[in-house]
């Protein structure tokens, strides 16, 4: 559902002056379905668009050009834009309308239910539109784990009848079924229990907000800017649409 990447140069400006830099890089978290989704109906809204606009007649190629100007930034808007910056000192949510700056000690919760959200300590909810909710992947994460306990808990009772094989048996069994439970996984690293991207990624970061929330460099003020080099050209087209809409 999201996948968290490193991003080596961060297009945003987001440091108050003077603040120490962050001992990592941003992780970035994108929703690979948003973004594949998004560029399919980019491509399709350019080829109807242009069509139009070259074959058209009358106010045919008018109505396409007001048609792409309002749909194409509400597209990116909604597809492309969304992500959520992590990194020492701060979080930084990229929505389709704003990009809120969160320092760590400004964090109250996150939140995860129908939505994944972020509370300040203002109670201000803000929405994670980079990690929505599926509760498809949640099931299916959660028929793993409940496979996998069933699978360790016949481990373990195939293991305690054979009193032949001795404690070397019962070890074995004991092995199999932590592993099966979200304990050791293969080559003895810890597996966890099963969870869904969305979930996993909530996880870090509340994990990283409990390690941070205290520091110096995450202390500061929660900033809220609004993207208007989107909705600006929607609001645009979304006008001029109507006055050809109008007047025809």
């Amino acid at each position: 559902m999201t996948t968290p990447e490193h991003q080596p140069n961060d297009p945003e400006p987001t440091r108050p002056p003077g603040s120490a830099a962050p001992r990592y890089q941003d992780r970035v978290y994108r929703s690979p379905a948003a973004l594949v989704g998004g560029v399919l109906l980019l491509a399709l809204i350019g080829w109807l668009g242009i069509d139009a606009v070259v074959t058209g007649e009358g106010r045919t190629p008018w109505l396409a050009l007001a048609t792409m100007l309002l749909l194409v930034p509400l597209v990116v808007a909604y597809t492309l834009r969304p992500a959520v910056y992590v990194n020492d000192d701060r979080l930084r949510v990229r929505n389709p309308f704003r990009v809120i700056e969160l320092p760590w000690g400004q964090v109250a919760s996150l939140r995860s239910g129908f939505s994944n959200e972020v509370f300040d300590e203002s109670g201000t909810k803000y929405q994670l539109w980079a990690l929505p909710v599926s509760l498809r992947a949640r099931n299916k994460a959660v028929r793993a784990e409940t496979r996998a306990a069933a699978q360790a808990a016949r481990a373990a009772r195939a293991g305690s009848g054979s009193g032949s094989e001795g404690s070397g048996s019962g070890a074995g069994s004991g092995a199999r079924a932590s592993a099966g439970r979200g304990g050791l996984g293969p080559g003895g690293v810890p597996s966890g229990p099963k969870r869904a991207e969305s979930d996993r990624a909530m996880d870090e970061m509340r994990e990283m907000h409990e390690l941070r929330q205290s520091e110096e460099a995450a202390q500061g003020e929660v900033t809220v800017r609004w993207a208007y080099e989107i909705a600006g050209p929607a609001v645009v087209g979304a006008v001029l649409l109507a006055v050809l809409l109008g007047v025809g």
